[in-house]
């Protein structure tokens, strides 16, 4: 069997971490998209306040399958 897949590039962000970022990003596109299969983070960086991380920005591609039944 084969797959066609779609890729789409979300930003994530989260005050707490990267991997947050990340999944916030994957959280609300599988709000709206079906059949979310893999993602790769493409670029990950962050706002800087006094010194310290304030905020963390990651860049995904997520990659799902199309619905053959469209």
């Amino acid at each position: 069997m084969s797959h066609t897949y779609k890729v789409i590039e979300l930003v994530g962000s989260s005050p707490i971490s990267s991997d947050e970022a990340v999944k916030n990003a994957i959280a609300e596109a599988n709000k709206s998209l079906l059949h979310l299969r893999w993602f790769q983070v493409i670029e990950t960086r962050g706002h800087l306040e006094e010194g310290l991380i304030a905020h963390w920005q990651v860049t995904v591609k997520v990659g799902f399958t199309l619905d053959s039944n469209a």
